[in-house]
């Protein structure tokens, strides 16, 4: 490296994702200055995304801060699921149930970029391929060291607070010492293999399979892709999932009479792993946390993309209140407090329609026989019980 670059600013925010970027826009928008470093360039940062449903309530936060045109633009809406068994499919209303509350469908990829070209035509500073190196901390501020990757230089930001907004693998989760928070996680007994396909959808809504011998979905994204989960051991690789035994597959878990699935080219596969993580609280001295860096979710309820918008526009709230209304430092554990306890929810359903639509991974016949009429019992509650359902419904499309 051959020289170095010093800035300063309020609030440096490491990554760009949803969180930073959601972030970045709120500061801005209330006359915060902040710098937003990214390791990644901006295509890199397009093709990373794999996500896109959204919650109602993601899509008001992003709403009230004038962040959501193109998603009414571009989008489409969900109400309605469908649940099929080996002999018979339930369609859950959901829509319905949750007083007329939706899923919207817009790939998380447009979406982030969309709020990056927000940001920059706010007059944002974006650093890309600006990869953090160090944060270290002092009584009245921050510092955070970046290695510029085509300078060849060291940027260095003082501010007085970083966001981490970097994932479970950046800088900023790294940087709290061991014991400086609680940490609570979970590695559930199967993955998901997740597949991504120009074919068109084969049904108008998310199909969920429930067939003996695992879970499959489909999940449609647009009039050209389509998305596909199958359950697979914790141990299996894609070596074993070639194209063809992922459509018959699929076409086994997904099968209903007079139901075809459509197939076409398979672009993106990848196996993953069903791993649940939480972090108390999302903060350490002047670093707050948010998005993946703070909590992993499984990808079941569609979860992960919501939790961390939802991080964002609390975290960027709480800053702008802490500088308008010149706020202590107490003030910013106000973030964890409110964020917590709905992650938590999130985290809580999330795992309970893992094991409503999975197969045991168990061995013991006695303990898989009472866990499949467990989950038989849940799923007949879907259509049975007004009460149950509503709460599912709520849960499902948007927890508030």
């Amino acid at each position: 490296m051959t020289n170095s670059t010093a800035l300063k600013t309020s609030v440096c925010i490491l990554g760009s994702g949803p969180a930073g970027i959601v972030v970045g826009n709120i500061l801005l928008q209330n006359g915060i200055d902040c710098i937003i470093a990214d390791r990644y360039n901006r295509e890199e940062i397009y093709t990373r995304a794999r996500a896109g449903v959204l919650e109602s309530t993601t899509v008001d936060l992003l709403k009230k801060h004038g962040l959501a045109d193109t998603i009414f633009q571009k989008g489409y809406t969900h109400d309605t699921c469908e649940f099929r068994y080996p002999d018979y499919s339930v369609v859950f209303d959901y829509g319905k149930l949750a007083d007329g509350d939706v899923h919207y469908i817009y790939p998380q990829s447009d979406l982030n970029d969309d709020l990056i070209q927000r940001y920059l035509d706010a007059g944002g500073k974006l650093l890309l391929r600006h990869e953090g190196k160090k944060i270290t901390q002092t009584d009245d501020g921050v510092i955070v060291e970046c290695y510029d990757k085509d300078g060849d230089t060291t940027i260095t930001i003082h501010a007085d607070f970083v966001a981490g907004c970097d994932g479970y693998h950046g800088l900023s989760r790294q940087s709290i010492p061991d014991g400086a928070v609680d940490i609570y996680t979970k590695q559930h007994p199967y993955g998901w293999l997740a597949i991504l396909a120009y074919a068109p959808p084969s049904a108008k809504h998310v199909i969920y399979g429930l067939d003996h011998d695992g879970f499959g979905a489909h999940m449609p994204r647009n009039a050209k892709i389509s998305r596909y989960y199958l359950q697979v051991s914790l141990d299996d690789e894609l070596k074993n999932w070639p194209d063809q035994r992922i459509w018959s597959t699929l076409a086994k878990r997904l099968a209903k009479k007079e139901w075809r699935l459509k197939e076409g080219e398979i672009f993106d596969k990848r196996i993953l792993s069903m791993r649940s993580y939480v972090m108390e609280p999302l903060q350490y001295q002047r670093l707050l946390i948010a998005g993946d860096a703070g909590h992993i979710i499984t990808p079941c309820g569609g979860k992960g993309l919501n939790l961390a918008v939802q991080d964002a526009g609390v975290l960027g709230e709480v800053l702008v209140s802490y500088y308008q209304e010149k706020r202590d430092m107490s003030y910013l554990k106000r973030y964890s407090e409110v964020r917590l306890p709905y992650i938590w929810r999130a985290q809580e359903f999330s795992c309970s329609m893992l094991h409503m639509l999975h197969k045991s991974e168990e061995k013991d016949v006695d303990n898989v026989r009472f866990f499949n009429k467990l989950s038989e019992s849940k799923l007949k509650q879907l259509s049975t019980s007004v009460t149950f359902a509503r709460d599912f419904a709520r849960n499902y499309v948007g927890i508030i």
